[in-house]
């Protein structure tokens, strides 16, 4: 009885470093290989294009908020001269 447990214990403890060891091989492949499946690269590209999008709406913006200002202060001066 004691050595049918010790031989699953031992059996089961092979198994486990070989998958242990199989994990870390393919691991280090996909790291290797470049890590990101078609659809997370698509996932990635359409973020980054949104990002983009943001930045330069945000650019246009400041642009806007520079041109009101600039009447704004053009308008203050007009109503100091009086």
């Amino acid at each position: 009885m004691h050595g049918a447990i010790i031989v699953a214990i031992i059996f089961g403890g092979l198994v486990l470093c070989l998958a242990i060891i199989g994990g870390t091989i393919l691991l280090g492949v996909k790291i290797k290989k470049g890590g990101l499946s078609p659809r997370d690269q698509r996932s990635r590209t359409e973020e980054t294009r949104m990002i983009q999008e943001i930045y330069q709406g945000l650019e246009r913006m400041e642009q806007r908020i520079e041109a009101l200002e600039t009447i704004i202060l053009k308008g203050r001066g007009k109503d100091d001269v009086r």
